[in-house]
């Protein structure tokens, strides 16, 4: 998919709105796919985005995470985190088959389905430009920030 038109999609988030990715036209967009509210890796992945939020939005890129968990739960983890951007639920996992983003993993000896924590940057033309897969958490928002400021 990179280097192509992003599918357009609709998927309930934060706020009582919809997500609807042609409404993003002319802007540039940071989804990033995290396994699961409130958890460690995904706790901090949240705060750092934050943390650079508004030079996110210098850059005019807007910010969306995107998990299974419920909108009960992501408002939740929303308010705790004091996130200053949307988090979208989906929850039947269309998102997540658009950027193939579920996995097999392994947790606590088991094979389950999940997200593998993944990031795609979109530019102002719907256009996927850059794709990270397995990504580590550290240092990771800031390096997308460099990226959105390079297209």
């Amino acid at each position: 998919m990179l280097n192509q038109v992003v599918p357009d999609f609709s998927l309930p988030m934060t706020g009582g709105k919809d997500f609807q990715l042609h409404e993003y036209k002319n802007k540039k967009l940071v989804i990033y796919f995290y396994p699961k509210d409130s958890t460690p890796g995904c706790t901090t992945e949240g705060q750092q985005f934050r943390d650079l939020y508004p030079q996110f939005q210098a850059a005019e890129a807007e910010i969306f995470g995107i998990s299974r968990d419920s909108i009960k739960s992501h408002e939740t983890f929303k308010a705790k985190l004091g996130l200053p951007f949307h988090l979208v639920s989906d929850g039947e996992d269309l998102a997540c088959r658009i950027f193939d983003v579920i996995r097999m993993k392994n947790m606590y000896g088991k094979q389950v389905r999940g997200i593998e924590r993944s990031t795609f940057l979109i530019d102002a033309s719907g256009v996927l430009r850059q794709e990270w897969r397995k990504v580590k958490v550290d240092g990771h928002a800031l390096a997308l920030l460099e990226a959105v400021k390079t297209i």
